[in-house]
């Protein structure tokens, strides 16, 4: 039998797609803040944290935490969702940001990857000669831009 570990559980998690960006795991995003053994109740505590506070998609995402441990035999956990400290772009894995822009998202452009105030890079032609259409995208997450050069509608994922 073989020994259950906090490593073996995120290896596990990592399996766990976003409801709203398939291409993305939950551990590209960063949502899982920690993983403990509560010696006390003799369950796992699993805490995760919403890229926005009120994220419809955080039930879902509970959801298939919960389907994808029982299916790999786990039982004893529980999911909390902590909101503080809030979640950052930042906490996005360096894969995840590139699953974003092969998936025609533009990634988010914060310090690790160019001038925080410089303009969405279009992610099918690289362009950065892009316009902000709107502010709101196809979910809050992310704003709606366009790119002057290819002419293409491209969906940013915002910072915070």
């Amino acid at each position: 039998m073989e020994i259950l570990t906090e490593n073996k559980i995120l290896s596990i998690l990592a399996s766990v797609t976003d409801p709203e960006i398939p291409v993305l795991t939950i551990t590209d995003l960063g949502i899982v803040r920690d993983i403990k053994f509560d010696e006390i109740e003799e369950c796992w505590e699993i805490s995760i944290t919403p890229t926005y506070s009120g994220c419809p998609a955080m039930d879902m995402i509970s959801t298939q935490i919960r389907m994808t441990l029982f299916s790999n035999g786990i039982s004893n956990f529980r999911i909390k969702q902590q909101l503080s400290p809030a979640w950052t772009t930042d906490w996005m894995s360096d894969s995840g940001k590139e699953k974003l822009k092969k998936y025609g998202i533009a990634p988010p452009n914060n310090p690790d990857f160019g001038i925080p105030d410089s303009p969405a890079a279009c992610p099918n032609c690289g362009s950065s000669n892009t316009s902000l259409l709107s502010e709101f995208g196809s979910t809050a997450c992310k704003s709606l831009y366009k790119c002057e050069d290819c002419l293409e509608p491209f969906d940013y994922f915002k910072c915070h």
